[in-house]
């Protein structure tokens, strides 16, 4: 008995694609000890830029989210590299950054635009200016975290 081999076949058709992670397009350990490492080592100056340009934001936006005077940037610019404080805000606001994209289904433009307006349950402050230290970077995470739930802040 012979098999018949259908004809037509179906043309195949991709599903939707899943975006490449922040940390992919940025080019950077999401963690483990390379990314400990890049931090103590502190983070080559060109991530300044690929940061504010993922983020949709002007340099000085993420500079001042580091808590970075321009006479600071100056010289970190001429070095190359920032310092390990530095560093780890820009890897504290990646990280932000990530989460706000998860909340917002990876719309780039609404998470960009979460991270900068007021937010109540931060006492309407912008949830990018809340990098300067680790309880105010936790308090975001905590209103990302409700809202995910449905809790209303």
């Amino acid at each position: 008995m012979e098999m018949k081999v259908l004809s037509s076949i179906k043309e195949y058709q991709p599903g939707p694609q899943i975006p490449p992670s922040i940390w992919m397009t940025l080019g950077l350990p999401s963690r483990g000890t390379r990314l400990h490492d890049l931090v103590h080592e502190g983070l080559p100056f060109e991530y300044l830029e690929r940061i504010a340009s993922f983020l949709q934001v002007p340099r000085g936006v993420v500079s001042k989210a580091i808590c970075m005077s321009p006479t600071t940037m100056a010289r970190r610019e001429k070095a190359g590299r920032f310092d390990t404080v530095e560093s780890d805000r820009l890897v504290a606001l990646v990280v932000l950054f990530d989460e706000a994209l998860s909340l917002f289904e990876n719309d780039k433009t609404a998470a960009t635009e979460w991270m900068s307006s007021p937010v109540r349950g931060l006492g309407s402050k912008r949830p990018i200016d809340m990098l300067r230290t680790r309880v105010e970077t936790k308090a975001v995470f905590d209103v990302i975290g409700r809202l995910e739930r449905g809790v209303l802040v």
